[in-house]
């Protein structure tokens, strides 16, 4: 693998060393170290110390507006344009629907399968057979979890974790296949299921969010020749501009699937997931969940006649708190500051954690799949014997005497779960433990129920759930943080409530609501989302203002400490995510400081042989080309060329014996269909470019496959404006161009890696990283 030089390497993101042992590709869905880069000698080049990373690309989010497309978009009928717009649309709403689908799916699978495992451990222990109900019980929860753990360690290991972290990576450019690949959306769907209903503190929510990406990357690959799929409707979408706008989609359906939230999956999608934004994208997202929301209420009143299992309904009910009487004084605000405190300390603590966790948990899962299994084995081993040996801690508490429910709960799920108890008498830990997690929600929210948990009860499953979340993150198998974060914080929240009882006027399940803020705050930083999914999920609007204010307080305390957990797992995996705000030593250097290594470039009417060598002795995905007389007054940028536009000119073999434009047979010859971006599938490798050694000699003409409209800065701008530049307007190449006209006309490319901190402490390792 040949070295790069940083100045025009296109959109290779990380530098090639020339010992190709150095830079081994390892799966994208491992956890990485930190990169330590060093300056080695003036040339530039630099070598990476214990570096594990792939080579990852950017994606071309600019428009390349060369003459070929210039030509096309001229051609292009109304009737077009309006097929275009509407196919935005459809598939806008096949996403929603196909989202809505799954997501009701796995709440059915996960409801039926749980619910049928704690059921027959409830009929165990009820003839006091206790040790059989404990083999049923944990045999039951490693044989799903080894199923969940096999699908991912065999199929589709990027289908790890929650997904969130690769999605919010890929919506900021960065080009990884795998994350959004079929076999990862296969494995999401039904390894999500096998692991929330194996007993796991976790959560489907995460993994939604990624099965909603991976079903709109599947239909955004703008047809395939593979299966037939050549629709010159569907060609639309051969961009990765295109793709990006239905995977924002895709990852708001997500979250509505998840949460029944359409406004909060919106606000995520804006928050947090999307790194570029446009009000036609609102309103496509915002038609998208809508969809997924008629989708979940049409199949909730279908699922209330009893026609989806015997616990299926269970699944899309809403965690409602609406019957609670909101009305708080300033003992209550008192409370939610404090709230919010707690949030922000354990949340922050939990980051972490998770931190530690995952980069021990990357030394065992880069053994293989059997180190893979036996770890997923082992944790499932763990949280069942928690969720079956810590109830018989709790005590025996009387079924209260005016209840409306049954008490004990005999239908294998509820609030009051009888465990080892009398008849008449409930176990309030077994009622949290022996449940579904979206079950044990439900009974922390749940109103008008003040002494229906011990405060020691509270507090035992807290430490509980807070330990259990940080080590099951991070297995081979499906996974998301938002159930284990709400469970923690709804359980801290309402021991608070408890505490605060003789005094507070709002009842002890709001308290838990705002426990489970505060910690989502602390963790995940979300502000706006949160609030509204939390808002949509319980039903109650009177909360708002004391939501808000927990939310604010929590990832104020937290954000002094590190980074959001999602943040935080986008850098252990190596991924260069652009950041919205430059880093603040970015303001003392200027963007020819971080151009290094020569400059490699193309004359408009280029020799095929320095074309051929150019791509076979680097990596680079973008060079520029620079006019010079006959065909200009001086020698002038003409714009830039991609490697992939290359490769297709190359294989048409346009040539010519004499260095002569050839714009009209260009455009007579190629479509601008033929350098459309290739989908999931390969496209044209250097390999399958056939030139023989006469063709050395000749000349082509680069004119109409160059963007002649760059975005360029010049040399002197601020590297942290170069930098918000790059990133708000989505580019994979940023030109320089020199201050004075009696230079060349172009200085360097700047990439996504020259932006990245390791690069430019590696070029400058006395800056100060915090000044």
């Amino acid at each position: 693998m040949e070295q790069e030089n940083s100045v025009n390497r296109g959109d290779r993101d990380w530098h090639d060393n020339e010992d190709e042992e150095l830079l081994v590709a390892k799966e994208i869905e491992s956890y990485r170290e930190p990169l330590v880069m060093k300056r080695v000698n003036t040339t530039s080049q630099i070598a990476i110390v214990g570096a594990n990373l792939c080579p990852i690309e950017s994606l071309d989010y600019e428009i390349i507006e060369n003459e070929l497309f210039n030509q096309d978009w001229r051609s292009k009928k109304k009737i077009e344009i309006f097929q275009y717009v509407v196919l935005k649309w459809g598939f806008a709403l096949i996403i929603g629907l196909f989202t809505g689908l799954v997501g009701f799916f796995n709440n059915i699978a996960v409801e039926n399968i749980a619910g049928f495992k704690l059921l027959l451990t409830e009929k165990l222990m009820a003839q006091h057979k206790y040790y059989k109900a404990f083999a049923a019980y944990t045999g039951c929860n490693i044989g799903l979890a080894a199923a969940g753990g096999a699908l991912c360690a065999f199929i589709a290991p990027a289908a790890a974790g929650s997904g969130i972290p690769e999605v919010k990576a890929y919506l900021n450019g960065i080009d990884a296949h795998s994350i959004l690949a079929p076999s990862t959306l296969f494995v999401k769907i039904f390894g999500s299921i096998l692991g929330v209903s194996a007993g796991f503190v976790m959560g489907k929510e995460g993994p939604m969010v990624h099965t909603g990406a991976c079903l709109a990357s599947i239909l955004g690959q703008g047809g395939s020749r593979k299966y037939h799929l050549t629709w010159k409707c569907l060609r639309y979408f051969k961009n990765d501009r295109d793709r990006r706008d239905l995977i924002t989609c895709g990852a708001a359906a997500g979250v509505t699937a998840a949460f029944r939230a359409p406004v909060g999956g919106v606000l995520f999608a804006l928050e947090e997931a999307a790194s570029w934004w446009r009000s036609a994208l609102l309103w496509r997202t915002f038609f998208t969940t809508a969809v997924v929301a008629i989708v979940l209420r049409a199949f909730t009143e279908y699922c209330s006649t009893g026609k989806c299992g015997q616990f299926a309904q269970g699944g899309l009910i809403m965690y409602d708190v609406s019957s609670a009487k909101t009305m708080y004084g300033v003992q209550d605000m008192l409370a939610a500051l404090l709230l919010g405190l707690i949030g922000g300390v354990f949340g922050s603590l939990y980051n972490y954690l998770v931190d530690k966790v995952l980069r021990t948990y990357s030394i065992i899962n880069e053994k293989g799949a059997a180190s893979k299994i036996f770890l997923v084995i082992s944790i499932a081993l763990l949280t069942s014997c928690c969720s079956y040996g810590l109830p018989w801690l709790g005590t025996c508490i009387p079924c209260p005497a005016d209840l409306m429910a049954s008490c004990p709960t005999t239908d294998g799920s509820g609030n009051y779960e009888r465990f080892q108890c009398p008849s008449g008498y409930y176990n309030d830990l077994a009622s949290l433990f022996l449940n579904t997690r979206d079950d044990a929600i439900r009974n922390l929210f749940s109103s008008s129920t003040k002494g229906e948990f011990h405060i020691s009860s509270l507090f035992i499953f807290f430490a509980a759930v807070y330990v259990l979340g940080i080590i099951t993150y991070g297995i081979a198998v499906p996974s998301g943080l938002f159930i284990p974060v709400i469970l923690a914080g709804a359980s801290y929240g309402r021991l608070l409530g408890r505490l605060f009882a003789s005094i507070a006027k709002l009842d002890t399940g709001l308290y838990a609501l705002l426990g489970a803020a505060s910690f989502l705050g602390g963790t995940m930083r979300m502000t706006v989302s949160l609030c509204v999914i939390l808002l949509e999920l319980t039903n109650d609007l009177l909360l708002l203002p004391l939501v808000m204010l927990v939310l604010l307080i929590s990832k104020t305390v937290a954000d002094t400490f590190n980074k959001g957990v999602y943040d935080q797992i986008v850098k252990m995996k190596g991924l260069p995510y652009m950041e919205a705000h430059a880093e603040p030593y970015m303001r003392h250097l200027v963007a020819r400081d971080v151009i290094t290594g020569p400059l490699i470039s193309f004359n408009g009417v280029e020799k095929v042989g320095n074309i051929l060598h150019a791509l076979k002795t680097t990596g680079h995905n973008g060079f520029p080309v620079i006019d010079e007389p006959p065909f200009c007054n001086a020698s002038e940028l003409c714009g830039l060329v991609l490697r992939s536009h290359l490769l297709v000119l190359l294989k048409g073999k346009v040539f010519s014996r004499e260095r002569v434009l050839a714009r009209e047979e260009i455009l007579c010859r190629f479509a601008a269909f033929d350098f459309a971006k290739a989908g999931s599938g390969k496209g044209i490798n250097l390999e399958d470019v056939d030139i023989e050694e006469e063709e050395m000699e000749m000349f082509v003409d680069l004119h109409p496959i160059t963007n002649a409209s760059p975005y360029t800065v010049v040399e002197t701008m601020s590297l942290a404006k170069a930098a918000i530049l790059f990133r708000q307007v989505g580019l994979r190449h940023m030109c320089v161009v020199p201050k004075s006209q009696a230079r060349p006309p172009i200085v360097g490319i700047l990439t996504r890696h020259d932006f990245m901190p390791q690069h430019i402490l590696g070029l400058y390792p006395h800056v100060n990283p915090h000044e």
